[in-house]
């Protein structure tokens, strides 16, 4: 459904341009373990910020940059479901995998307008409007592989 981002670019340079983050990081954009995201160093967070980070980022350039206007999600949230440390061949990596939602940001966008609205007047059904919202949700499991050999 979402087209993984190309490597025809460094990663780095990418998150630069489209987050103006200069981040510790090489390789790719971690859709397998042969594409892990390389993480070089870390300041002034741990890891598995970095990581999830990471995630979070490269799930807006999949989920929202990357589409047309109209197909673009919002209100994207990741939660971590399971971590795995794996060492292979002298290597050491960590698969992740994220359990995102969100919604279609045209849709989102209409139901904070009808929230906003009707928050607080006896007309407005809570119970319904969150049962809609969450059934316009858009939830998916992503795996995400990053390379903390240069870390650990």
């Amino acid at each position: 459904m979402f087209k993984q981002i190309a490597d025809e670019n460094p990663i780095a340079e990418v998150i630069l341009s489209a987050f103006d983050a200069k981040l510790p990081v090489s390789g790719a954009w971690g859709y397998k373990q042969t594409e892990a995201t390389i993480i070089n160093g870390y300041d002034n967070t741990s890891p598995v910020q970095l990581e999830h980070m990471l995630a979070s980022m490269r799930t807006f350039l999949e989920m929202n940059m990357m589409l047309p206007e109209e197909e673009r999600y919002g209100s994207i949230n990741l939660n971590e479901t399971s971590r795995e440390h794996i060492e292979d061949r002298g290597k050491h990596y960590d698969k992740v995998l994220y359990e995102i939602t969100a919604i279609n940001e045209k849709i989102y966008a209409g139901f904070i307008k009808e929230y906003k609205e009707g928050y607080g007047k006896d007309s407005f059904d809570m119970e319904d409007h969150f049962k809609r919202r969450k059934a316009a949700t858009l939830t998916r499991i992503v795996e995400y592989w990053f390379d903390t050999t240069k870390i650990v």
